[in-house]
């Protein structure tokens, strides 16, 4: 298995080949918090401070390189596409203890499908994609303590497992 700390977008290290591929990640302990209801805090948008679970295309040095200079100099308002998590999704009030199932499959119709806790979330299911994806997380800025990590299992359908460290 991998851990991942800290922020950013986490790439395998090898594409995911076979027909169907199954992976989970396990919540050590949760990144932000989020405000009470009673909080007054109407700008917080828990989608933004959620972790982002799914599958991502291969990046290059000059992705990451676009991305910390938007982030040094404040322009941080990337969209998806340009983040890497067009094929990921939040999943917001991560609990320790939490298991996010990804399910992907290559065929016809190629999607990814999650789930928490062994439950379907199939709101936010993606559905058609194409070319070679990777298993990917993607920590958001501004976790508190920034202690927070998930660990990875995976299993395959037939082809390579995905294993060894991941850092953001």
């Amino acid at each position: 298995g991998a851990t991942v700390s800290g922020e950013g977008l986490a790439l395998a290290g090898v594409t995911i080949e076979q027909d169907a591929a199954y992976w989970e990640w396990h919540i050590t302990k949760p990144g932000d918090t989020p405000p009470d209801e009673d909080d007054d805090d109407d700008d917080y948008d828990e989608e933004i401070h959620a972790v982002k679970f799914g599958v991502s295309t291969k990046k290059d040095k000059a992705f990451y390189r676009a991305l910390k200079s938007a982030a040094d100099s404040g322009t941080d308002e990337s969209t998806p596409m340009e983040d890497g998590t067009a094929l990921m999704r939040p999943i917001p009030q991560l609990r320790d203890g939490d298991t996010i199932g990804i399910a992907v499959q290559h065929s016809d119709l190629p999607m990814v499908q999650f789930l928490l806790n062994g439950e379907p979330l199939h709101e936010i299911a993606i559905n058609r994609f194409r070319g070679a994806v990777y298993p990917s997380i993607y920590l958001p800025g501004g976790n508190g303590d920034g202690q927070g990590g998930v660990s990875e299992n995976t299993k395959g359908g037939g082809g390579g497992v995905v294993e060894g460290d991941i850092s953001a």
